[in-house]
Formats: structure tokens, sequence, C-alpha cells
């Protein structure tokens, strides 16, 4: 079966009309823009175990969509948001006075006196949906010719560096935020006078390679020491290999050492999210709440912003 979607200009000037056909082994949907044909992944996985109903995803779709003048004041366990602010009148506070006004939080939703309450800032101006979509099919189509399942292209690229071409503080760079020496040993130039990160094709290859040969086995490694059973067409294993590629496999087992989780699935990977452990910390912990969440605001500017729907055989 085969869906055609005419998108309206005015809401998203990118698309001109889709033609979604779904490739079921890999959720893989077709569109034509008026850039030409894109095939990019398909969000249904996450609608299948209910994912977007889980309140970290749709916390982290609010942060994404928001201007940095605005912050979501949210209980650290569950992201509940209990107050959205102005960075100006947050930032005019003292520290005394923001630890009064959490407090009184705390007193208005009977929130224990020693919840952790964060206050998050939008992130709109980093991630940037329009600029990063063009390149997802290319991420796509080189995963698929090395062989390595595409999912983990689109997911990268949504969160990493979207649209853009910078370097993180510890080093990484490139479209997919590949460190030196990690882009080293997948077969990149990396020195004084060149860096093949900064090549899409050169980095893609990098970083499917480290996902074929590392990062993938060394979930299966954790997870069967402890006896977890996992499909690797799963999404919460797809997750769990997100977590290796970004934290490592030392602190991703050293995580799960902490949880000792007797099962798997959509359980564990929520786990992960509230456990510390060696390196593991808070930018691990929401690692794939934000790829959860760009999966689902690829959907819905897809999907949801059409005038006309079609189904055709």
């Amino acid at each position: 079966m085969r869906l055609s979607i005419l998108l309206s200009l005015a809401v998203l000037p990118l698309f001109v009309f889709c033609q979604p056909s779904i490739d079921r082994e890999h959720e893989k949907v077709e569109v034509l823009s008026s850039a030409g044909l894109h095939a990019i992944m398909d969000a249904d996985p996450i609608f299948y175990d209910r994912w977007d109903e889980l309140p970290q995803p749709e916390f982290w779709k609010k942060i994404m969509l928001l201007s940095p003048d605005s912050c979501l004041i949210n209980v650290a366990e569950n992201r509940r948001v209990l107050l959205k602010m102005s960075f100006r009148d947050w930032s005019a506070q003292t520290e005394i006075q923001k630890d009064a006004f959490k407090d009184s939080l705390r007193r208005l939703y009977t929130l224990p006196v020693d919840e952790k309450i964060n206050v998050t800032f939008g992130k709109n101006d980093f991630y940037k949906f329009d600029a990063v979509y063009p390149s997802l099919s290319k991420g796509v189509a080189a995963f698929e010719k090395h062989g390595v399942d595409p999912w983990y292209a689109q997911a990268i690229l949504l969160i990493e560096s979207p649209g853009q071409l910078k370097k993180s503080v510890s080093g990484a760079y490139g479209a997919f935020q590949l460190m030196p020496g990690v882009a080293r040993a997948q077969g990149l130039t990396v020195s004084g006078s060149i860096d093949e990160r900064k090549d899409f094709d050169r980095s893609a290859y990098g970083a499917s390679r480290l996902i074929h040969r590392v990062c993938i086995p060394e979930a299966k490694k954790i997870l069967n020491s402890h006896n977890l059973s996992f499909q690797e067409s799963d999404l919460w294993f797809r997750l769990f290999v997100l977590h290796v590629y970004h934290a490592g496999a030392m602190n991703v087992a050293a995580v799960v050492n902490a949880i000792n989780p007797k099962e798997g699935g959509q359980e564990l990977i929520k786990a992960m999210w509230q456990t510390s452990a060696a390196g593991f910390g808070n930018n691990s912990q929401n690692y794939t709440q934000l790829a959860l969440a760009a999966q689902l605001i690829l959907h819905e500017m897809i999907y949801q912003q059409c005038d006309e729907i079609f189904h055709c055989e």
C-alpha cells in the first residue's frame, strides 16, 4: 500500500507533497519533496509500545521546540512540568531566591521537601529540524550501503549536531559527532591538516562502522551477561545501542549492573533514565529521551501538518 500526502506549503514549506511507501523491515518512508525523493525512517515503532506516552519524550519535545529565552521548571524524576518562565525572570533572582522559589513550588504541588527540581531552558536554537531534514535520507542511504540498520543514522543525525557542523567541548565533530580517536579507529583520517569527520559520507562511514563493529556487539555482550533476551529490531534494543554509542560500553555496563535487571524492554530503558553509575550521568540518561522526542517531532512535521491524505494501492 502507498500513502500519498499533500502537505501545506504555508505550514511546512520544506515539503511539496509526499508519497510514502512503507518498508516493513526497516520502517522506511519515501517522501517526495521539492528537493527530490527522500527516504527516512518512520516513527511507528515508537507508538507500538506507547513510548510516545511517556512523560520524558513529551518533555523534551517541548524543550526542543521552545525558545532559549524561556524555561520549564520541572520535577527531575519524571519531567513533570510545574511552570513555564522567562529566562530574564529566572536569571534576575539570586540563588537564595531561586531556592525559595523551588520550595514554594514543592509546597504548592505537595512534593517532598527533598524532591529535585530542574530548570531547563528551550533549545530550538540548537535543534534545527528543517535544516537537518535533507541530510536524513543521505544518512539512511549510507548506513544501508554499509549494511547497518539505518534507524541509527536518523536517530543520531536528529540530535547530535542537527543541521550544523559544530565541535563539542569534548572534541566530537561532524554530523555524527565522532571523537578523534574513535574516528581514527574506524578508518577516518583525523590530523592537523585533514579531518574527514567534516565530510558527511566519511563521517557516516565511521559512525556505521562503529555501530556495527563496536556498539551492537558490546550491547549484546552486556545484555547477555544479565541473561536478557532481545531482538535487534526491537526499539528498546536500538535505544540501548544508542546509549553505548553515546556513553561507551563500560559506562553502560556499569549502569546496567547498578540496575541489575531481570528483563529487558522498555522498563530497562526507563530505569537507565533514572540511574547513574561510573560515567553514565545526566547527559547519558537524557540521550535516548532526546532521540525519541526528535523522532516524534519529525513524525508530526510530516504527517500532521497536511491538507489532504490519500491512500492507494
